[in-house]
């Protein structure tokens, strides 16, 4: 509730989910260093990485975290995106 006693004006967090193809990891290694770089991120509330499918999946806050600053973060890792 908020200070005028009206409960209606919570603010609401808009998460979007995005699945980015990762090139170039070879072993769990790889897939644990590029969770963690995507996890760095502020506004990245989760990053599963499939090394089988080489796969990234990201839940994130699109007001805090862009896709292309996702894309970066992984290309500063040494990974590329398809």
């Amino acid at each position: 509730m908020n200070r005028l006693g009206d409960s209606s004006c919570e603010l609401e967090t808009t998460v979007q989910t995005t699945t980015f193809q990762v090139n170039g990891m070879t072993c769990q290694g790889c897939a644990r260093g590029v969770a963690k770089a995507l996890k760095a991120l502020p506004g990245v509330t989760s990053a599963e990485v499939s090394l089988d499918a080489a796969e990234a999946t990201v839940t994130f806050d699109p007001a805090h975290v862009s896709i292309a600053q996702l894309k970066t973060a992984l290309e500063k890792a040494g990974y590329g995106t398809g």
